[in-house]
């Protein structure tokens, strides 16, 4: 993968102790700290099971607890630095999709979020 290419990461809030609205806090949290970042364009997942033409209650037509963050290859591995260190402890599913390919990895403790950003690095760097 070249400098340029884009790799787009798709992180879902899903600890099963929580109720949907403090996943979906959880979400807004990490979203508002990403913005930060001049790297990254974040945005929320369009609920796909919206019907067309229906218009959205309260405003809210995308997935709860569900973001997408996008960098290029040479900020990635910031991005998953950054990631590990918020989200660690934290159940999480991270998606990653670059160069064709999609690699989704699920994590439900710190190790397991090291393992899953590692398995990411490895394949980002593939």
């Amino acid at each position: 993968m070249s400098e340029s290419s884009s790799i787009k990461f798709t992180i879902a809030f899903n600890d099963p102790k929580l109720d949907l609205q403090e996943l979906e806090r959880q979400a807004q949290g990490m979203m508002r700290e990403l913005q930060r970042m001049d790297e990254v364009q974040v945005s929320r997942v369009p609920d796909p099971h919206l019907p067309e033409g229906s218009k959205s209650l309260g405003g809210i037509d995308f997935l709860m607890a569900v973001l997408t963050a996008e960098v290029n290859i040479a900020n990635a591995q910031k991005l998953m630095t950054f990631l590990g260190d918020r989200l660690g402890g934290k159940p999480i599913e991270l998606s990653v999709e670059g160069n064709g390919k999609k690699l989704t990895v699920k994590a439900h403790s710190r190790e397991e979020l090291k393992v899953a950003i590692e398995a990411a690095r490895d394949f980002i760097g593939s």
